[in-house]
C-alpha cells in the first residue's frame, strides 16, 4: 500500500532532519551530513547556518571542527559549488560527483580544454596540492610547469577580468577528490590534497557511492523525484531516472504527486511543523534547489518578494514568511527582519529567541533588533 503525505508532513520532516525542529547536540559533521551538505560559497553564511542548528555553539566551533579536528572539509559538492562537507564522506562524495555524465563546456573555441588537457590539468592539480596547500597563483604556476604555457593563457571571462585557462577544470577536480580547500592565509584562499587532510583517502566505487548519495539527499529532501534530484546534482533527468530505478527506492505520494524515499523511510514525526527560524543565505538553496514545487516552499507574498535571488529567509511552520538581514560592524550586530504574514506573541517571541541565537553564533556583544522591510537586495 502507498504511504500517502501531506505538504505538512513533509516540511515536518526536514525541520526535523535539517535540526531546525530542535537543534542538533551531535557534531557540526552531522548537521553538514543531515543537509546532505552546506553550501560555504560564503564561509561566514556556513559557520552560521552550521551554528544555529547546533546547541550552544558558535561560529568558532565549525572553525575548529574545519581547520583544526578536521571533521569537516571544505570542498566543491553539487553543481560544482563550494560545500562544507563530513570528512568520513569525503570519500563517498568524490566517487559519486565523478560519477554523472560531465555537462557541455560553457566555454567557446579557443577558450575551451579538450578532454585530454582537462586529465592533464586535474593530475597537474592533485600532484601539486600533495606537496602543500597552495593560493591560486602559486596553483597556476604548478599546474603550467608540469602541463605547458597553453593551461595558463588568459582567456577564461571571469568577474570582468581574464582568468588562465586551466581554472574552467578546478570544479571538476575538487568533485573528483583531486583538491580541496586549505585554511586562508590572510585574506588568500588556499587549495590543499584530501590525502593529507582525511586518513587513507580515496574516491569510492561510483555504484556505491552513487547509491549512497541518492539516499543521503533523499534522507535531507525527501520524498523528491528524479527530476528534482538532478536539478540538485546538475545532471541529466534522464540519467537520475535510470540511477532511480536501479536502486531500491520506495515510492509515495505528497498531496496526490508520485516522490520517492529509501526503502522503508517513511516515519513522521509524531508533531506538525511549527516554529519559527532564521535561515541565512544560501540557505535558501536547502529549501529551493534541494525540494521543489516552490509555490508551496513560497506561498503567497513570499513567492514574489523572496523567490527570486538569495535572501536570507525568516520561516514559519517550515515554509517561507519572510526575510531578513544583518549587518555588523565590529562586534555590533543589527538585526532587520520583515515578516511576509502576521506573527502571533508567541512567534514574535520566537523570533526574538532566533535572533539571539544569531548574536550568539557570530559572538556579537551588542545587538539591536527591528521588525521593518528588508531594502537591500539578494545576497547583500
Amino acid at each position: 500500500m502507498t504511504v500517502k503525505m501531506s505538504w505538512a508532513d513533509v516540511c515536518a520532516r526536514r525541520l526535523e532532519r535539517h535540526a531546525l525542529a530542535v537543534p542538533s547536540k551531535g557534531g557540526c559533521a552531522e548537521v553538514a551530513a543531515g543537509m546532505a551538505g552546506v553550501h560555504a560559497q560564503v564561509m561566514t553564511a556556513a559557520e552560521l547556518g552550521i551554528g544555529l542548528r547546533l546547541d550552544g555553539a558558535t561560529r568558532a566551533d565549525v572553525r575548529r571542527a574545519l581547520w583544526e579536528e578536521r571533521t569537516l572539509v571544505k570542498a566543491h559538492g553539487p553543481r560544482g559549488t563550494v560545500h562544507v562537507l563530513p570528512a568520513r564522506d569525503l570519500p563517498m562524495w568524490a566517487g559519486a560527483l565523478s560519477a554523472p555524465p560531465a555537462p557541455p563546456s560553457p566555454f567557446q573555441d579557443g577558450v575551451r580544454m579538450t578532454p585530454e588537457q582537462t586529465e592533464e590539468v586535474i593530475a597537474a592539480i592533485a600532484a601539486a596540492v600533495d606537496e602543500a596547500d597552495l593560493t591560486v597563483d602559486e596553483l597556476t604556476e604548478a599546474v603550467v610547469e608540469r602541463t605547458g604555457p597553453w593551461a595558463g593563457d588568459l582567456v577564461m571571462p571571469a568577474f570582468q577580468t581574464l582568468w588562465p585557462r586551466w581554472r574552467q577544470a578546478m570544479g571538476q577536480a575538487g568533485q573528483r577528490g583531486a583538491m580541496c580547500f586549505g585554511p586562508s592565509r590572510g585574506r588568500k584562499v588556499t587549495y590543499s590534497s584530501p590525502r593529507r587532510l582525511v586518513p587513507d583517502f580515496r574516491p569510492a566505487p561510483p555504484d556505491a557511492a552513487l547509491a549512497w548519495l541518492v539516499h543521503s539527499y533523499l534522507h535531507a529532501y525527501g520524498p523528491s523525484t528524479p527530476a528534482r534530484f538532478a536539478h540538485w546534482l546538475n545532471a541529466p533527468a534522464g540519467w537520475a531516472a535510470e540511477l532511480f530505478a536501479s536502486l531500491d527506492l520506495e515510492r509515495v505520494e505528497v498531496e496526490g504527486a508520485e516522490a520517492w524515499v529509501a526503502a522503508g523511510d517513511t516515519e513522521l514525526p509524531a508533531d506538525a511543523p511549527r516554529g519559527v527560524r532564521l535561515l541565512p543565505y544560501f540557505d535558501v538553496y536547502a529549501y529551493r534547489v534541494g525540494n521543489q514545487p516552490p509555490e508551496l516552499l513560497f506561498p503567497g507574498p513570499a513567492a514574489e518578494r523572496a523567490l527570486r535571488g538569495n535572501f536570507q529567509l525568516l520561516l514559519v511552520d517550515g515554509v517561507v514568511a519572510g526575510l531578513w538581514h544583518q549587518r555588523r560592524s565590529g562586534r555590533r550586530l543589527d538585526v532587520t527582519a520583515e515578516p511576509l504574514v502576521p506573527l502571533t506573541k508567541a512567534q514574535h517571541t520566537e523570533l526574538e529567541e532566533q535572533v539571539e541565537r544569531v548574536a550568539h553564533v557570530l559572538e556579537a556583544t551588542r545587538t539591536t533588533f527591528t521588525i521593518g522591510p528588508v531594502t537591500v537586495g539578494g545576497h547583500a
